[in-house]
């Protein structure tokens, strides 16, 4: 079957924040809009008191780039908007520069289904200022969300310890656009299919459901439902059991696994939406143990996140596969991650990069400056930390140390020449032509899996994950120190 892509092939130039365009006339105006740049798109806490964060939504950052125009619809509405004494907010010869422009940005990424942390760049931006600068709202908009979705089915699926995570959150989710990134994003971090049949055509997702409680209440008794399904969908039988009484609906599942069994056919399971789900799928399973039906998959769902999943885990609930809808899709308990873009370095008349720093007074808010890479380090496979560095400098030496950015005494010597490594930034585009081939996202779900397994456990775990350590390379660390003196005037 082949697999729909680019989502958005018309204009999306005007999704954007109008201070992006104000500050795009600006630049355009004091000559600088062609100015060589440095933006890095990164994030400044793990969300949901995660020990990691997944990484999703650079396919859909693909598609947006190799589709960025001003059409002619946009340009019309940009002429007509007029400032407070009447006059055009934009110059005649600033649209016509809009209409002219041609997407030359260098963009190297993390790639999707990788492990990755606070403050390291998930999106590096290089090209004219004014480019950059506009590239700002849109990556922001597609990375804060499927980022945020890929780590909570991470989670989720994390807990389920191998069981099947279904996703069926659509009903539930932030409008269609916001259902098809939650369901591609779940997918990514690690579940097994969705509800939603238009991201199965999109995106190639498995779609998997049976049928609702409204199916048993359109007919006069349980039984004539589950009839009537299984002579619909003889080959998936799997009955939801408590529209009325649970342990009643189950004993009908059973009555119709033997009907099926006397058809060569098989009950594959029963679900479960409702009450108390350690209790009731236990006494499900003995029921269907005893009634012959080893095989029969108990499905739970009603509500459920990571939390509740790892209770009922401890419970020991005799659940084999677990429907996950409104806390997956919406990200519950967090509803932005809370990604950044700044710039970091600007190249100047010499054709020098400036590092640039941001200073505040919360520490956390002082970015990175400077033209920057991510290094992962792996002692026998699995992973130990990460270094931020400049790319020019050298790495060469037989140990280096690494600085935590917010805290000076927390500082971890790695040799290099001991450790595999790598770097996490791989190029996308270069001038503006993509030069990156799109994986499958079934493989990039695998890599979801298989990273994961290159960290320690301690990093995973739900509760007080252990910080993994991600800092500074020492000169790097030195630089950032003295340019926030610097800015603060304190040398």
């Amino acid at each position: 079957m082949k697999i729909t892509r680019d989502l958005y092939q018309g204009s999306l130039a005007l999704l954007t924040d109008f201070y992006q365009l104000t500050m795009a006339y600006a630049y355009w105006k004091s000559g600088k809009s062609e100015q060589e740049a440095v933006f890095n798109l990164f994030f400044r806490k793990n969300p949901f008191q995660s020990g990691f964060t997944i990484a999703a939504g650079l396919d859909y950052v693909i598609d947006y780039c190799r589709n960025f125009k001003f059409d002619e619809n946009d340009l019309a509405y940009l002429s007509e908007m007029r400032k407070e004494d009447g006059e055009p907010t934009f110059d005649p010869a600033f649209i016509q520069y809009l209409k002219e422009l041609d997407f030359c940005c260098d963009i190297d990424a993390v790639e999707e289904g990788s492990v990755i942390f606070p403050n390291t760049p998930m999106i590096r931006v290089k090209g004219p200022l004014l480019q950059c600068q506009l590239l700002e709202t849109p990556m922001l908009n597609i990375m804060n969300f499927q980022t945020l979705v890929a780590t909570k089915a991470a989670r989720i699926t994390l807990e389920a310890k191998g069981d099947p995570v279904l996703e069926f959150g659509l009903r539930r989710a932030q409008g269609i656009d916001g259902a098809l990134a939650a369901s591609r994003a779940s997918y990514i971090g690690g579940c097994s299919s969705t509800s939603n049949v238009m991201a199965g055509k999109l995106f190639g997702i498995p779609v998997s459901g049976t049928h609702a409680h409204s199916w048993i209440m359109a007919f006069e008794s349980e039984m004539a439902a589950f009839e009537a399904y299984a002579d619909a969908f003889p080959d998936n039988c799997i009955f939801l059991v408590d529209t009325y009484d649970t342990i009643k609906g189950v004993q009908n599942a059973i009555r119709m696994g033997e009907l099926l069994k006397e058809k060569g056919k098989k009950l594959l399971g029963i679900r479960i939406d409702s009450g108390d789900l350690a209790y009731y799928s236990n006494v499900a399973r003995e029921m269907l143990d005893e009634a012959g039906f080893p095989d029969a998959k108990v499905v739970a769902s009603n509500d459920l996140d990571e939390h509740i999943l790892s209770s009922l885990k401890l419970q020991e609930a005799a659940i084999d596969i677990w429907g996950i809808g409104t806390k997956l899709v919406t990200a519950y308990d967090q509803p932005a991650l809370g990604a950044v873009y700044k710039m970091a370095a600007l190249k100047d008349h010499d054709g020098k990069w400036v590092p640039k720093v941001k200073v505040s007074q919360q520490s956390i808010k002082i970015n990175i400056p400077g033209y920057h890479n991510v290094k992962r380090f792996y002692k026998n496979g699995k992973a130990v930390s990460d270094m931020i560095y400049l790319e020019n400098t050298d790495l060469s030496a037989q140990e280096l140390t690494i600085i935590d950015p917010y805290d000076p005494t927390k500082r971890k010597k790695i040799s290099p020449d001991q450790l595999e490594s790598k770097d996490m930034l791989v190029p996308i585009f270069v001038k503006g032509e993509k030069v990156y081939t799109r994986p499958l996202l079934a493989d990039i779900r695998q890599k979801t899996l298989s990273n994961l397994e290159k960290f320690d456990k301690a990093h995973k775990r739900l509760i007080n994950p252990h910080i993994y350590p991600v800092g500074l390379e020492e000169s790097l660390y030195h630089l950032r120190t003295n340019l926030v003196l610097q800015a603060k005037n304190f040398n």
